[in-house]
Order: structure tokens, then C-alpha cells, then sequence
């Protein structure tokens, strides 16, 4: 879409946290007509949906139009972050083993400042699924770049809670 598109775009998710939980259906409306102004089958409206059902409380309404927004061809940032996003309701409706399957090939995708969301959220996941140790490497793994020291420790200890023991 063009550039003032994604300005009121913005400028709505800036509004986001004026909207109190008896507001959440005004907030979407807004969303809801933003999307209208799209061409038909374009991604980005089940995205923009899906994220306005998922900041509302919604994880249910969100799912579904997540795997729409990346059937009909979303990439590059905005598919990364449906596919965060996606992975977090699907473990918020109880369906943790299919964020862990979506989540897990990005952690060989590009890197890019959406990284340690993946990690974070793949933990989430993991969790989940009562695989907490893998979590914890993952998260200790993400922690460990942004620490003033201890750098190397961290990673360390992260890599050795998913080795195997000897």
C-alpha cells in the first residue's frame, strides 16, 4: 500500500492504548476501515485484523486470519512477525505444538531485530509442551548478546541445558 496508508496505519496503533477493554470494538472498527481501503486479497488486511483481534484479547479470531494474511503471500517483516504472533495465540488456544513448528525454521531465517521475539515466543511455546529446558536455552541464548558482561558464560550455559550429559 502507499505511504499514507501505512502512516494512518501507525497512527491508529498509536491511538492502541487509549482504547480501554469497553473500547476494543472501537479500536478494530478503526482497523476494520483501514483494511476496507485495500485492494481485495491483499495480505495485509488479514494481518492488520488478525493484529487488532490478537492486542484486543482475542487469540481465537486472530488465528485464522494470521494464516490467512501468510496463505495470500505476507513476507519479509510483517510475515516474520505474523509468524511470531500466529506461534503466541496458537500456544494462547492450547495449540503449542504448531507455534513450535512455525517458529522453529526462523531460527535459521535472516536475522533481524525480530530475533529474539522468535526465541522468546519459541520458549513460550516450548513451555508449553513441558519442554522448559529448551526454552530456557533459548531465552538465555537470546539474554546473553545484551548483557554488560558474562557474555560468554551465559551462552554457554544456555547451549549446556540442551546438550546432551555425559
Amino acid at each position: 500500500m502507499n505511504q499514507d496508508w501505512e502512516d494512518r496505519v501507525a497512527a491508529a496503533w498509536a491511538t492502541f492504548d487509549d482504547h480501554t477493554d469497553d473500547r476494543a470494538a472501537d479500536f478494530r472498527a478503526v482497523i476494520d476501515a483501514l483494511v476496507a481501503e485495500l485492494p481485495e486479497g491483499s495480505p495485509l488486511g488479514p494481518f492488520e485484523q488478525a493484529c487488532a483481534w490478537d492486542s484486543t484479547g482475542h487469540s481465537d479470531k486472530a488465528v485464522p486470519l494470521y494464516r490467512e494474511a501468510l496463505a495470500r503471500g505476507l513476507d519479509g517483516y510483517r510475515g516474520r512477525r505474523a509468524k511470531i504472533q500466529l506461534s503466541s495465540s496458537l500456544r494462547n488456544i492450547g495449540q503449542p505444538e504448531e507455534g513450535v513448528k512455525l517458529l522453529t525454521p526462523e531460527l535459521d531465517a535472516s536475522s533481524d531485530e525480530l530475533d529474539d521475539a522468535v526465541r522468546a515466543t519459541l520458549a513460550l511455546c516450548l513451555s508449553g509442551l513441558g519442554r522448559d529446558r529448551e526454552g530456557l536455552s533459548l531465552v538465555l541464548g537470546a539474554l546473553a548478546p545484551h548483557l554488560p558482561r558474562y557474555q560468554r558464560s551465559m551462552a554457554n550455559y544456555a547451549r549446556a541445558l540442551v546438550e546432551p550429559q555425559d
